[in-house]
C-alpha cells in the first residue's frame, strides 16, 4: 500500500511539459504582459533599429535567443549562484551569448550587423533580458525559464516587426528591404525601380504622393509605441493601471 501511494504521489507531482502554466508563458507576453506596451522596458532598440523590417527581425531573434538561453542557464545555476554576485554572474552570462550572437551575424551576415552596429551590443543593457533572470529565472525550473524567455522573446519581437513594418512602408515606400522577398510599394517609378503604386503617373490616385521622412526618425518609432500602448489599452481595460 505503502509503495502504491508513493507511486501515485510521484506521479501527481510530475508537471506536464506543456500544460496551461506553460502556454501562458507564452502567450502571456504577447497579450497582457507585453515587455515593451505593458512594461515598458527594451524601448531604446524599439526606437533604434525598426527603420526596416530586416534589422527589426534580427533583432528580434537576437533578443529571444539571448532571454531564453541566459534564462536556461541561470535557472540551471541558481541555486550554486551567491546571492552577493548573483548580478555579476548574470552579466556575463548574457555578454557571453551577446558576444555569440554578434559573431555569428558578422560572420553570415556582415551588411545586417553593420547596419545594427552597436545595438547588438546593447542587449546587454537590456532590461527585458536582466529583467527576466531576476523574476523568474532565479526562482523557476530551467523548462519554464525557456518558456518565458521564448514568449518575452516573442511580445518584444512582435512589437518591433510591427513598428518596423509602418515605418519602413509609410516612410520609404517598401517593405522586406534586403531580403529576397523585397517589395517596391508606393513610389516614383523610373527606368531602374518600380513601384506598385506609381506616385510619377498623372493617372495614379496618389499621384504627387511623397513618402514621410518623419517616419525614419526615432520620434516616428515613438509615436507608434505610444499609438499601440493606447490601442492595448483601449481594448484591454485591466491594463489602463498597469505602469
Amino acid at each position: 500500500m505503502a509503495d502504491t501511494a508513493t507511486k501515485t504521489m510521484s506521479v501527481q507531482e510530475k508537471e506536464p511539459w506543456f500544460g496551461k502554466k506553460e502556454r501562458k508563458l507564452l502567450t502571456d507576453p504577447l497579450e497582457g504582459n507585453n515587455p515593451i506596451t505593458v512594461q515598458v522596458l527594451g524601448i531604446c532598440s524599439a526606437l533604434a533599429v525598426t527603420t526596416q523590417i530586416l534589422p527589426a527581425l534580427v533583432m528580434a531573434i537576437a533578443v529571444t535567443f539571448v532571454t531564453a538561453a541566459s534564462n536556461v542557464t541561470v535557472s540551471a545555476l541558481r541555486n550554486y549562484i551567491p546571492k552577493q554576485v548573483r548580478m555579476i554572474v548574470q552579466l556575463v552570462i548574457i555578454a557571453t551569448l551577446v558576444t555569440i550572437v554578434e559573431l555569428a551575424l558578422k560572420a553570415f551576415s556582415y551588411p545586417v550587423w553593420k547596419q545594427l552596429s552597436v545595438f547588438i551590443g546593447l542587449i546587454i543593457t537590456n532590461c527585458i533580458v536582466m529583467g527576466r533572470l531576476e523574476a523568474y529565472a532565479m526562482a523557476n525550473k530551467p523548462w519554464k525559464s525557456f518558456l518565458d524567455g521564448i514568449g518575452n522573446g516573442l511580445g518584444y519581437g512582435a512589437i518591433l516587426l510591427i513598428v518596423a513594418f509602418f515605418r519602413e512602408l509609410f516612410g520609404k515606400g517598401t517593405l522586406f528591404t534586403g531580403t529576397p522577398i523585397a517589395l517596391n510599394i508606393i513610389g516614383p517609378s523610373n527606368e531602374l525601380t518600380h513601384y506598385w503604386i506609381n506616385t510619377a503617373d498623372p493617372n495614379s490616385w496618389l499621384y504627387g504622393y511623397t513618402n514621410n521622412g518623419l517616419m525614419v526618425l526615432p520620434a516616428a518609432a515613438l509615436f507608434l509605441v505610444g499609438i499601440l500602448i493606447w490601442i492595448q489599452r483601449s481594448w484591454n481595460k485591466s491594463l489602463v493601471d498597469v505602469s
